[in-house]
């Protein structure tokens, strides 16, 4: 049947003009309008009391909120955040505690957003194209890891093949220089990695 390609109003008003010619049972009806009974009950229902526009889409959204948080406490977050611009909701949500108000980090993000003080971050997509060389060996990242301990100052040097994504090195090293990379490349692990397809 058609109705699919209507608008919900126009849907709606085909089904109570056919639901009121009474050619059809009301489970026939339903089933070809793709409804469910009591939805159709509804319709009918909510079309003799107020007419044509009592089958409107209604809004869902209910009517009050009880748990919403209170307008006096939002305004303190709200004020907070104004006086303190770069504070995100965990440094609110201390300073709220001080004060003997209690509040969830998630509930100060919300009234954050609502009254327009911070933005969700925009998530990137998918990366467009995979970053992988097409055989073993074409290209290996080199990069120094963070140190270990704060004794440190150099992290692990990690080798990785930019195509099977195999660790070739990770090793712990003194200092960065050229020669202790280059001695790390050449040595076991850099060596066996290198008859892997070099």
């Amino acid at each position: 049947m058609p109705w699919k390609t209507m608008d919900v109003r126009e849907q709606r008003v085909s089904f109570v003009v056919t639901a009121s010619r009474g050619e059809k049972s009301l489970t026939a009806l339903c089933q070809e309008f793709g409804i469910s009974r009591p939805t159709g009950y509804l319709w009918l229902s909510r079309c003799r009391q107020e007419g044509l526009v009592g089958i409107a889409e209604r809004s869902r959204r209910p009517g009050r909120s009880p748990d919403r948080t209170a307008v006096e406490v939002e305004a303190g977050v709200v004020g907070l955040r104004q006086r303190y611009p770069d504070w995100g909701a965990r440094k609110l949500q201390a300073l709220l505690r001080q004060r003997g108000i209690e509040l969830a980090r998630s509930t100060i993000h919300r009234i954050l957003l609502r009254h327009g003080l911070i933005q969700e971050p925009e998530h990137p997509g998918l990366a467009p194209q995979r970053f992988e060389r097409s055989a073993p060996n074409e290209l290996w990242q080199m990069d120094f890891k963070g140190p270990l301990c704060p004794a440190e100052r150099v992290g692990p040097l990690s080798v990785l093949d930019d195509h099977s994504r195999y660790l070739l090195v990770l090793q712990r090293v003194a200092n960065t220089s050229a020669e202790l990379v280059r001695e790390h490349l050449q040595g076991p692990s850099g060596t066996a990695a290198c008859r892997m397809g070099c």
